[in-house]
């Protein structure tokens, strides 16, 4: 059987993707268990199994792609090792053409200034939970790029015309400080909580794009504390720092669920700013709704920091100090 070829036109692109030395070639032969063949501007492998086929067509080309994006904050070899660790285990038994593929591990926007890849095994598993499931909890330290995710299968909700609205929520909870009185009217008040959410938008789609979504009132800033009696239908509906609400907040916020909606709740456990002996409406949810069929719970941990090396260590420090205490 002959080799599989792929080209590799821009020969700059070609050795970001062999590495030094060819180290980056070296990572992708020990996931595939066998030798890969670099000649001129091409990769080739030798084609007889075709699982690896499938599997070095999808690598190469993923780690294309986020090249020519140019927006990804990881070293070349640091995105190889992102790449093999979200190759879908289902690869080897699909017979998916490579388009299939990609739209299935990746998150893309109408419109959109980039494709949006899952950099590690957990989050490639929330962007399959948020697909297969109306109602979705992910909890996670900062940096592990859960509301960035949710955030991005929104919009692409949104812009695929499978929901009418994006609804964007969070409690008004400051991190440890009074801010005291903010003034201007309601959104303007809500505006400095929300902001993380329209930051994540700001980096996929064209700032223009967001403002005139928002302007339509395709995009929504529906305060916690007024969504009682609402019934959310036709939306995907996004419930950022839920460890500071309460339960009974939580409980009125989850059962607002409406018809062909979708709910993302995304929240970090270790820090929640609540007063002192008052419980985490998330920490609450999870422990009484884990096992309902429909209800997705997906855990990321320090391993799915890709905000910044520095920040993986933080947070890594801080979880020791917990354990030891």
């Amino acid at each position: 059987m002959s080799a599989y070829t792929i080209i590799v036109p821009d020969s700059t692109v070609l050795q970001r993707v062999c590495g030094t030395n060819d180290s980056n070639l070296k990572l992708i032969e020990s996931y595939l268990g066998e030798p890969l063949f670099a000649c001129g501007n091409e990769l080739s492998i030798d084609g007889r199994n075709p699982e690896n086929e499938q599997k070095f067509n999808f690598i190469i080309n993923r780690i294309l792609d986020e090249i020519a994006d140019g927006s990804s904050e990881l070293s070349d070899c640091e995105l190889v090792e992102s790449v093999l660790n979200t190759v879908p285990c289902s690869i080897q038994r699909s017979c998916e053409k490579e388009h299939e593929l990609f739209v299935r591990n990746s998150i893309t926007v109408s419109g959109g200034l980039r494709r949006v890849y899952p950099k590690t095994k957990g989050q490639s598993d929330f962007i399959q939970l948020m697909r297969s499931c109306d109602m979705v909890f992910a909890t996670g330290p900062a940096g592990s790029g859960k509301t960035f995710l949710a955030v991005a299968e929104a919009l692409r909700l949104l812009l695929s015309h499978q929901v009418n609205t994006i609804i964007l929520t969070r409690p008004v909870v400051e991190a440890g400080e009074s801010l005291g009185y903010l003034p201007g009217a309601l959104e303007d008040k809500i505006n400095p909580y929300i902001r993380p959410l329209f930051d994540a938008m700001n980096t996929i789609l064209p700032r223009e794009t967001v403002k005139k979504l928002c302007e339509s009132s395709a995009i929504e800033i529906a305060p916690l504390a007024y969504m009682r009696g609402r019934t959310l239908n036709d939306c995907a509906v996004i419930l950022d720092e839920a460890q500071n609400t309460t339960p009974e907040q939580m409980k009125m916020f989850l059962t607002r669920l409406g018809e062909n909606s979708k709910m993302f709740i995304t929240g970090d456990i270790t820090q929640v700013d609540l007063p002192k002996r008052v419980p985490s409406g998330l920490i609450h949810a999870l422990k009484i709704l884990d096992g309902i069929p429909g209800i997705a719970i997906k855990k990321l941990t320090a391993e799915d920091v890709v905000r910044n090396e520095l920040v993986r260590k933080i947070i890594g420090a801080y979880e020791n100090e917990e354990r030891q205490n």
